[in-house]
């Protein structure tokens, strides 16, 4: 279940609906072998729940993994992260056609799809499990990210500065097959239509000329 931290209220609601409709594999899902011609991309960017999704709605991507990366423990499970002592965040990983979107493009989108500025807290989610981070391969991938992150900033788009952790790529550890593609499966849970939904539409409005479809999501009243 997400942690909910702030807002008691809020909490009863989304950890009630999110054990709804859970299903019970809890095996880790695996990662697909890259095709020839892809590239592959790690972001941590609050719930992967969002991330993931809106990252999947990108032209050019064939397919985005929820994870954990940047922590100590190997192996780990959902629960263990969500006790904030691995030192993993929520992590997707991306692996797209950089024919047909670009690497620069990705991070557009993944700075539009979260707040970058809230240090270890994305809404209502509060630990280092939710922070912003991102992990470069090259040291072209890291030069593109502080540019991004320059003109994110210099945007203005945010108030505060980014606080986006930037780190080298180490290991990736795929979450259990529950929480792969969630969003789509799970529309009306109440934090996918409070918490997850606002963060997918905020990207797709960013991204709208590298979207894969363009019919609009809906909110539920």
């Amino acid at each position: 279940m997400k942690k909910l931290s702030l807002y008691v209220v809020l909490s009863l609601l989304f950890l009630a609906g999110c054990a709804q409709g859970q299903s019970k594999d809890y095996t880790p899902a695996k990662l697909p072998a890259l095709k020839p011609g892809e590239a592959v991309a790690t972001f941590a960017g609050g719930c992967f729940w969002a991330m993931e999704e809106g990252m999947n709605q990108l032209k050019g991507v064939r397919e985005v993994i929820s994870g954990y990366a940047g922590g100590t423990v190997k192996n780990p499970t959902y629960e263990q992260v969500c006790t904030d002592q691995t030192g993993h965040a929520e992590t997707v990983q991306v692996y797209y056609d950089p024919k047909v979107i670009s690497y620069s493009q990705l991070l557009d989108a993944f700075f539009a799809g979260h707040d970058p500025t809230t240090l270890n807290r994305q809404g209502p989610d509060v630990g280092r499990d939710y922070r912003s981070m991102i992990f470069y391969r090259t040291p072209e991938e890291k030069a593109q990210i502080q540019a991004a992150i320059k003109r994110t900033n210099e945007s203005k788009h945010y108030p505060n500065p980014v606080v986006t952790e930037v780190e080298p790529f180490k290991v990736f550890y795929p979450a259990e097959n529950y929480h792969q593609n969630y969003f789509a499966l799970h529309p009306d849970q109440p934090y996918i239509q409070r918490v997850s939904l606002p963060k997918v539409e905020k990207l797709r409005k960013a991204m709208a000329g590298h979207l894969k479809n363009n019919t609009a999501l809906t909110m539920i009243d």
